[in-house]
């Protein structure tokens, strides 16, 4: 990645509120497979923005070819719940930031209003956001199992680095992502699981509850997102 690439994107995600904590390393890791079980955390001098920079200008796998941003995160990067996704859609491929389109509006609306009726002080800011993949998969498809090993060490390192007190895992393939297994999310919501011994809720990804006849799924979704608010917050 040359220099002129490499300083672009590091006052893009500097202007989103990452700082720079920590020394940077110039070593970029070879891709990984996603391991059943959660690796060790990452080393105490490791920030996000370096990270960032091991990403780089990633072509480690075939969504490079399309995209037009990679999508590393955003939010408050000590952040006491972060939130996991699937993949950037095409305004988040547009915008560098994750969850920015009508299902990423939705999630600002359930993060908000239900701290707000459950007497939480929680902004959208507050939160940090990422998702498995960085890159937007064409069409909007779902990651293939080797992309979602390569981008799946960057997650992993993110999850590790920010010591969340607990994590809201959205949609199936987060769930698969960060708990291994074939469950999907209505076998494994409503309830607590772990990554690496912190707290992990599985919750519908917001894209899901858009259409019209999730009624259901809409009231199941608040009602697990009060029980992660009011454990990270009371």
């Amino acid at each position: 990645m040359d220099a002129d690439r490499l300083r672009q994107y590091l006052e893009f995600y500097q202007d989103l509120g990452i700082k720079t904590l920590y020394r940077r390393t110039a070593d970029v890791p070879s891709p990984i497979p996603m391991p059943t079980e959660p690796p060790p955390p990452a080393s105490s001098a490791e920030s996000l923005l370096q990270i960032l920079t091991d990403i780089g200008d990633c072509r480690r796998c075939r969504l490079h070819e399309a995209r037009n941003k990679i999508v590393f995160g955003v939010g408050n990067e000590r952040a006491p719940l972060v939130f996991v996704g699937e993949g950037p859609g095409a305004d988040e491929d547009a915008q560098g930031i994750p969850f920015v389109g009508r299902a990423g509006q939705l999630l600002t609306q359930m993060i908000e209003n239900t701290a707000k009726k459950e007497g939480i002080d929680l902004k959208r800011e507050d939160v940090y956001i990422c998702n498995v993949v960085k890159c937007r998969p064409p069409g909007n498809r779902t990651p293939e199992p080797d992309e979602m090993e390569i981008c799946g060490q960057f997650l992993f390192r993110q999850l590790s680095a920010i010591e969340s007190k607990a994590i809201c895992a959205l949609g199936s393939t987060a769930a698969k992502a960060l708990l291994g297994g074939k469950d999907g999310v209505t076998k494994l919501r409503g309830k607590w699981h772990k990554w690496h011994d912190i707290p992990l809720m599985v919750n519908y990804h917001p894209s899901y509850l858009l259409r019209p006849y999730n009624q259901n799924a809409k009231r199941e979704s608040w009602e697990d997102l009060k029980k992660v608010l009011h454990f990270v917050y009371d």
